[in-house]
Formats: structure tokens, C-alpha cells, sequence
């Protein structure tokens, strides 16, 4: 069985193989292959494409493979009409733990701030900093908005529950100010500006696609309380982001974390922006670069699924998590 892995999926070769149970001929390419044709004649014939995009400038030749598995759950970049006749595209979750992690991290820091008043402390000047203490915030009690209720917002949901946190979901199949799931109470995405008012965090974690690139934007922000805050651990593109570096600078909204982006490099020698604006120069900015889901359990469990998946290629069965194809 030939396996084809590109890019950051080539360095869990190992967890793979120690998963598979059978001997494979593995390949790694680097991230340019996810979108330029140089390695096509290499990837030909693989039985297993394991990348997290793949889209080509030509569509006149592509190579074949029998499955095509993204080493993640977002789709976006993956150009389906490239997929050779009969093949089979899967996915994999298992980020939301992480990612609901992040978003309570996230949270608790503004909240809190102890990097902040760890970086006060002062054994010589701990008397006026003692005496001088002001009070902080808490998650107790405050509104948390979730855009979007799939396995990551409803993680989300959980973890803010375990902190008194007051959660409402915005999701597609609410009804009735009801929904089925972790929240208390739950509004279409037409609601939004309704509901906004109401909220002390915005969390985002619904998928990116048409009806949701740019979705939030000035009138969103608008609608914000001034001192609410914005997570976004969706796609950047579901934000406007002239509206969203425009609100930070009117102070409009507290704060944002930021960990997703505008623009990412397609490999290693590629020097680019995350974003048309400097968002790390706006003090109510909080930036990391795409960091939310970056753990050692997720990777365990991510190639752990890929290579059940490979084994059932390889002996027949159904297919898990088919995204396009036949399973």
C-alpha cells in the first residue's frame, strides 16, 4: 500500500505506522505539494493521500489516489472537482477538546490576567501591591454567545457551563428559542443582532463557507456590548476584517483572540502576512498564531483514526467520516 503524506501530516508517519498493523511504502512531500503539480507524478497512484489541502492551478491532470485524508475536519481546502473518478475524500475531528480549551483559556485570561499580575509582583513593593488591590472579574454569571453548535461549540458550551457561564447557541437547527445539546437557550443565525446585546463573550466556531465568509461584520460589532470580547477560533474569513480592526480601534468591544488568519503560507520559504492590518499592535488584541488545536492528544487520536480508516481501505469495510464518495 502506498501512502502519500504532505506537509505537517509527514511528521506523524510514525503514529501511523505504529497503528496500521501491516507493512505500507510511505512518502513524504513538503507543503507545496498541497497545491502545485511538481509532486503529482509522485502522489500518482497512491492509495492514501493524507493532506490538508489540495487544489491545483490546471485542472487538466491530476493524479490518482483511492482516498483522499484530510488530517482535520475543515474542508475549505479541498478543490472536490480535482478528485479522480471513484475516489473517496474523509475527515477527522477530535480538535474540539483543545479548541474549547483555548476558548476558556482565553476567558479566564481576560478575566484574570495572571500572566499580568504575575509580571506585577515586586517582593520589595509587596505591601502597596497588597494593600492596593483591585478587584478582577469573573466568569461566574456572565454570557457566553457560541456561533455555531457543531462538536467544538458544543464542547465549548460544556466547559462554560462547568464555570456558571450562561450559554446561548446560535445554530441553524434551533427552534423555538430551543435546541438539543449544552446550551440554555438557542436562535438562528438571523437572530444575531438580537442576541448579541445580551452577550459578555462571542465565541466563533462554525465552518467557513458561503454563507458564512464575512458574516460578522460592523453591524455586528455594532450590536456588541463595549465591554464584551470576541473569540474566534472559526476561520478569520467568517470576520470582516476591516470591521474587526476598526471596532478594536474604536474600542468598540473589549477585547479579541485572535487565532485564526487572513493568510497563511503555502511552505516553508513562504514570507506572508497573517493579515492586511497589524493586529498585534492594538493593545485589545490578543494574537497567537493558530495555536488552538496544536496539542499531543490531538495528534494521538487524529492518526490513531486515519489509520483504522487506512485498514479498512485496505480489508474492504465502510469507510468513516466519508466527506465525498462512495464509502
Amino acid at each position: 500500500m502506498k501512502i502519500v503524506m504532505v506537509g505537517e501530516a509527514a511528521i506523524h508517519r510514525d503514529e501511523i505506522a505504529a497503528e496500521l498493523g501491516f507493512e505500507a511504502d510511505y512518502l513524504a512531500l513538503p507543503r507545496e505539494a498541497h497545491e502545485s503539480p511538481e509532486w503529482d507524478e509522485q502522489i500518482d497512484g497512491a492509495d492514501v493521500l493524507v493532506a490538508m489541502r489540495f487544489k491545483r492551478p490546471n485542472k487538466a491532470e491530476v493524479p490518482r489516489f483511492r482516498l483522499l485524508h484530510v488530517p482535520g475536519a475543515g474542508l475549505d481546502g479541498i478543490d472536490f472537482s480535482l478528485m479522480p473518478e471513484g475516489s473517496v475524500a474523509c475527515n477527522v475531528f477530535e480538535h474540539e477538546i483543545p479548541m474549547a480549551e483555548y476558548a476558556l483559556a482565553s476567558m479566564l485570561e481576560h478575566e484574570v490576567g495572571l500572566a499580568a499580575a504575575r509580571a506585577s509582583f515586586d517582593s520589595e513593593r509587596f505591601a502597596s501591591a497588597y494593600l492596593g488591590r483591585k478587584p478582577r472579574g469573573e466568569l461566574y454569571g456572565k454570557t457566553v454567545l457560541i456561533v455555531g453548535f457543531g462538536r467544538i461549540g458544543q464542547a465549548v458550551a460544556v466547559r462554560a457551563q462547568a464555570f456558571g457561564l450562561k450559554v446561548i447557541a446560535l445554530s441553524s437547527r434551533a427552534l423555538n428559542g430551543q435546541l438539543k445539546g449544552p446550551c440554555h437557550e438557542a436562535y438562528t443565525p438571523s437572530q444575531i443582532n438580537e442576541i448579541l446585546p445580551r452577550a459578555d463573550y462571542v465565541v466563533l466556531s462554525c465552518p467557513l463557507d458561503d454563507e458564512t465568509r464575512g458574516s460578522f461584520g460592523a453591524d455586528q460589532f455594532q450590536a456588541m456590548k463595549d465591554h464584551a470580547v470576541l473569540i474566534n477560533i472559526a476561520r478569520a474569513a467568517v470576520v470582516d476584517e476591516d470591521a474587526l480592526y476598526q471596532a478594536l480601534l474604536d474600542r468598540q468591544i473589549a477585547k479579541a483572540f485572535l487565532d485564526v488568519w487572513y493568510a497563511y503560507p503555502a511552505g516553508s520559504s513562504d514570507s506572508v502576512a497573517p493579515a492586511r492590518h497589524r493586529f498585534e499592535e492594538l493593545p485589545n488584541a490578543f494574537c497567537t498564531p493558530h495555536i488552538s488545536g496544536w496539542t499531543h492528544g490531538l495528534f494521538e487520536r487524529r492518526y490513531a483514526f486515519i489509520a483504522a480508516n487506512i485498514r479498512r481501505l485496505k480489508s474492504g469495510e465502510k469507510l468513516h467520516n466519508v466527506v465525498y464518495g462512495e464509502a
